[in-house]
């Protein structure tokens, strides 16, 4: 018999192997089962809150500047400031809508009464629009069939009426939910004013936790996007709302609050005020004088072209992120996910940039020989 010892267990096990690596193994593997299941259990029930929560978040980081003012004044009352500031929010939200809403009531009923009382006399179109090419002879002929019997000009222009109203009425329809989401995450935002610093503290030690050493930083990086893209987009668009407004009311032109309303939200979706300038300075052109369509002309053209200006001053500004990598993130962020992505996408390209910017400069200094 021989005397070396056997390679083989009594289990047919190999020697080289090790009971406890196989069972600290299998006990990893049970632990990160549990966590994965609650964690796919929890998103499940975050996820009908998820764009609320996002949304609240984008909105907190935003305005904690002017909370923490705010508060500052209100000698430290941290909860009323937060409480005061919520309401602001809702009221600048609600508020436009709302006067939106009650001018389209008001004229629509004005018309209601007018056409049942057979008192809606339309004026003689002015000559300059019925000789417009093309289309010139086309509205002379509806303005003069409206003229002469609004019945027959409803029975014969209502069927290309009813695609319109059906568009007009789902832009609506989506208007209102948008408007519901926003005071949704207003409110939420409220909420998170108080508790702000040290959910900023726990995001830090979780992106350190991801990224060390440099993850509290990339969660400054991020927060610091937010308020600029704030600044740049949400800033920059009331400036030329307001300024739109002022402009519109101060000429007299009709229906200026529901265009400053409009105009304000292409500014926001970074598409501008040009849909509403441009044929308002073609109205005015048509309807006024040369000396008042002149001077309107010469306000509203710097007013529709100053976000050329200030975005790339505002949205750059404290930030060592290129302005291409901030400005790219806006318009493919809004382009891909909306109003959100309009926030989310320089985040997300700005953090991305900084990640590359950091892995390449630790290659190099690894690659570097020493002295």
């Amino acid at each position: 018999m021989s005397d070396e010892p056997s390679t083989e267990t009594s289990g047919g096990m190999d020697a080289n192997s090790n009971p406890s690596v196989d069972a600290r193994v299998i006990d990893i593997a049970i632990r990160l089962g549990v966590l994965g299941l609650f964690a796919y259990f929890s998103l499940q029930l975050i996820a009908p809150f998820f764009l609320f929560l996002l949304w609240a978040v984008v909105l907190t980081v935003a305005l904690y500047p002017v909370y923490a003012w705010l508060a500052g004044k209100l000698g430290g009352r941290k909860i009323l400031s937060a409480v005061l500031l919520t309401l602001f929010c809702l009221a600048v939200v609600i508020g436009p809508v709302a006067v939106l809403v009650v001018s389209l009531v008001e004229t629509l009923q004005s018309w209601f009464e007018a056409v049942s009382g057979g008192k809606l006399n339309l004026p003689t179109l002015p000559e300059r629009i019925a000789g417009l090419p093309l289309v010139g002879e086309k509205i002379a002929e509806f303005w003069g069939l409206a003229q002469r019997s609004l019945e027959l000009f409803l029975t014969k222009v209502g069927p290309m009426l009813v695609p319109a109203g059906s568009r007009i009425l789902s832009v609506l329809a989506s208007l209102s939910g948008s408007v519901l989401f926003f005071v949704v995450s207003i409110i939420l935002a409220g909420c998170l004013f108080v508790p702000g610093p040290s959910l900023a503290k726990g995001a830090k030690r979780f992106a350190d936790r991801i990224i060390a050493p440099r993850g509290a930083e990339f969660v400054d990086l991020a927060g610091a996007t937010i308020r600029n893209v704030s600044r740049g987009v949400i800033g920059v668009a009331v400036i030329q709302g307001l300024l739109t407004g002022v402009i519109l009311i101060a000429f007299s032109v009709p229906l200026a609050g529901i265009l400053t309303f409009v105009a304000l939200v292409l500014c926001i979706v970074q598409i501008g005020p040009a849909l509403v300038i441009l044929p308002t300075i073609i109205w005015a052109w048509s309807a006024w004088d040369l000396v008042p369509a002149l001077l309107f002309t010469v306000l509203m053209v710097p007013v529709m072209l100053v976000d050329n200006v200030l975005r790339p001053i505002l949205m750059s500004r404290g930030l060592d992120t290129p302005m291409l990598i901030i400005l790219i993130g806006v318009l493919g962020g809004t382009i891909a996910h909306g109003l959100l992505g309009l926030f989310l996408g320089p985040v997300v390209l700005a953090v991305f940039y900084e990640l590359v910017i950091a892995w390449v400069k630790v290659g190099e200094e690894e690659n570097t020989p020493e002295a």
